[in-house]
């Protein structure tokens, strides 16, 4: 059956795309205003919901309403990071008035639904669940309260919101489901409420799709098999039942593991995510295939309008013009948080994602004899700029994030931002001329903030890892570290590739900015041309459809 009609896309579905696809994600980045997102995962699902209402599918979304957001990254007296979660009011959504009770722990936990209708971002229809109402004990409440909470039971229990609380959802609506699609593991417990039900393990399969982020299996969410049943996760299946239909033997639930053995088909997000992906887990029995479908971000929001009308036009002068003019935008922000007075004539290299010690986001400061020569060269100068949210119970990342924090206080060619959501995520990519990203390989499944940092004039400075590999010409679109011998100890990878990185930058990129502004224009114009149209997330979106909502099992 069809949604009621309030809730209805408000297009005739193009015939390419007519299979109805319920797609769940504890996170979705889709405007600045609507705050239920971390990190890449979101600004991926975000895109996705934005190319599927473009591209008229047949698709909606399911999240969680957090009520605090991630968190709210502010500063403490002394500059460095502190989260804020302060409580978040959305006037755009709809409340459904639909209101459901599912069990958590033994105990009945009433569940309201929101709805994002299309027309407010350009997305199919969304639906977001709510634990923080009055009908509920203070426990139950905050279920809803923060992405990614930190105690194991609460993640749990987000999990059983999302899946359990989704699927119940998608039958009050009416909504005929043919394909359940779980961006990452967390709502595979819908997997155990829809067999429960029907006790059909063929059909459940049939229905079911899983996209996985995570290059390396100790970075898989994992539960003790008993805490999952205490709290409800298996929808009263009994644990002998649970452990046959998942092969789980032991106490260890490896959430993707499981979403692997349920699903009809998986699907890395890059070339290399899907090879690293196979080597991982082909050594489980009964997964189902691994196939890649690259991440891609949606054009249509993130790029300026008007520096690519200068590239349609092939006007140098009009594209550095316009790039300069994004620069001055981005730098009054700069100034504002940090009072530092960046130059748009000055050569300025982005460091913006997620903070994670695996991402490297010092290593360009490694050598400090090398880097304070480069900051210092006042011929041909460099501004940094780093942002970006580490984990509020990571400590490390934090601690790392502050040391650049102090180490910008005394240098006025360096800033550090907070706030790094959707907005200024786009200024950066916009305002910035080179994108650096240097991840430790092979640690990153896609890294997506590179492909709009391209569609914005800003030139990937990148070690060979997630989307690069399938788009990246040294020189011509991007810079590339070149890959070190992954058998060498951690430390001994980190050093070669913070020298590999310092010489390309003096040799090559430096010098390219300040002495060949011609070369310079064209690397940046070739950036542009070349990430669209297969980064593009309309290019994505179809690709679900053809390789993974449509796959059929032969034999």
């Amino acid at each position: 059956m069809a949604l009621p009609k309030r809730y209805q896309h408000p297009y005739a579905f193009d015939p390419k795309y007519q299979k109805a696809v319920a797609y769940f994600s504890m996170e979705f980045a889709i405007d600045q205003p609507l705050k239920t997102y971390s990190g890449g995962l979101g600004f991926l699902a975000g895109s996705h919901m934005r190319s599927a209402y473009e591209l008229k599918q047949n698709m909606i979304g399911v999240g969680i309403l957090w009520k605090y957001g991630y968190y709210d990254q502010v500063r403490k007296g002394d500059q460095s990071m502190d989260a804020l979660f302060q409580q978040k009011l959305y006037s755009f959504l709809e409340d459904t008035e639909i209101t459901f009770k599912i069990e958590i722990n033994n105990h009945p936990v009433t569940v309201r639904a929101f709805y994002l209708s299309p027309e407010i971002f350009g997305t199919v229809p969304m639906f977001f669940l709510s634990t923080d109402g009055p009908e509920n004990d203070y426990l139950a409440q905050t279920t809803s309260h923060k992405l990614y909470d930190s105690d194991p039971a609460g993640k749990v229990a987000q999990s059983i919101l999302l899946g359990v609380g989704g699927v119940k959802l998608l039958e009050l609506l009416n909504h005929d489901t043919e394909v359940y699609h779980l961006n990452e593991a967390h709502a595979l417990s819908l997997a155990f409420s829809i067999y429960s039900q029907t006790k059909d393990l063929a059909d459940l399969k049939e229905k079911l799709v899983f996209t996985t982020h995570t290059p390396e299996e100790a970075g898989n969410e994992k539960h003790d098999i008993r805490l999952l049943e205490k709290l409800g996760f298996f929808c009263g299946i009994p644990l002998e039942e649970v452990r046959k239909i998942t092969g789980i033997d032991n106490n260890e639930f490896n959430h993707s593991l499981v979403a692997l053995r349920l699903s009809k088909i998986s699907n890395g997000v890059s070339k290399i995510h899907g090879e690293v992906s196979n080597k991982m887990w082909n050594k489980h029995e009964n997964i189902c295939p691994i196939i890649s479908i690259t991440n891609a971000q949606n054009k249509k929001y993130w790029a300026d309008y008007q520096l690519n009308r200068a590239l349609e036009k092939d006007d140098d002068e009009l594209l550095i013009k316009r790039k300069k003019e994004l620069k001055k935008e981005l730098f009054d922000v700069v100034a504002d948080q940090t009072g530092q007075l960046f130059d748009k004539d000055i050569l300025t290299i982005v460091w913006a994602r997620r903070f994670a010690e695996y991402k490297r986001p010092a290593m360009i400061t490694h050598d400090d004899e090398r880097f304070r020569k480069i900051i210092s060269n006042k011929k041909m100068p460099v501004q940094l700029i780093w942002a970006g949210k580490p984990y509020p119970m990571d400590y490390n990342a934090i601690s790392i994030f502050n040391s650049l924090v102090h180490l910008s206080k005394n240098n006025r060619n360096i800033a550090v931002l907070v706030g790094y959501e959707l907005k200024l995520s786009r200024m950066l990519k916009c305002g910035s001329d080179v994108w650096l990203n240097n991840p430790r390989l092979p640690r990153e499944a896609s890294g997506t903030s590179g492909m709009t940092a391209s569609m914005n004039g800003s030139i990937n400075f990148s070690t060979y890892d997630g989307w690069i590999p399938e788009y990246s010409k040294h020189g011509v679109n991007s810079f590339i570290v070149p890959p070190v011998d992954l058998s060498l100890p951690v430390h001994q990878q980190d050093h070669l590739d913070t020298q590999n990185l310092l010489d390309i930058l003096e040799e090559e990129i430096i010098p390219a900015y300040y002495n060949k502004p011609d070369k310079w224009a064209s690397i940046m114009k070739s950036s542009m041309q070349d990430v669209v149209p297969y980064f593009d997330s309309d290019r994505m979106a179809y690709q679900y459809y053809e390789k993974l909502y449509n796959y059929q099992k032969i034999g």
